[in-house]
């Protein structure tokens, strides 16, 4: 594969793989509910506009899924002591449990499509996953600044 196609077809294989898990496990929840939790889980509590942003949505349909969120039990909602007209949104102990669950539920749907995968395929696996975790915590960081 060209280099300059390697990244557009891990995001893309992401989302179909991210598709697949969710059509497996059955699981009806919306994508946008598990990026929020997941962005939530790593930091402290977030602007609702900082999480629009970062799930690529609108601010009102950001804060109807926080609404959503919220009466779940996911996310609390709070005002922001530096500015009062924005809203602080973390995650609930109930949202980390959810978000745990949801990880283990599409870990335990997905394994038999990597069951045959050798010892040397995961390192590359392994490899991977830990250079994209490390770049999109450096952009999240350069973002806050």
């Amino acid at each position: 594969m060209d280099r300059d196609e390697i990244i557009p077809s891990m995001v893309l294989s992401a989302h179909a793989l991210a598709r697949i898990a969710a059509q497996d496990a059955r699981n009806d929840a919306p994508s946008a509910q598990w990026r929020v939790l997941s962005l939530l889980e790593d930091s402290p509590a977030q602007r609702v506009g900082a999480l629009a942003v970062a799930a690529r949505t609108t601010q009102p349909g950001m804060t109807r899924l926080i609404g959503d969120l919220e009466r779940a039990g996911l996310v609390t909602r709070a005002p922001d002591p530096e500015d009062s007209r924005a809203t602080l949104v973390a995650i609930t102990d109930e949202g980390r449990r959810t978000a745990r669950e949801w990880r283990a539920e599409f870990r335990a749907t997905l394994a038999p499509r990597f069951a045959g995968l050798s010892d040397e395929d995961w390192e590359v696996l392994s490899r991977a996953a830990q250079i994209l975790h490390d770049h999109s915590n450096e952009q999240r960081t350069g973002d806050a600044e």
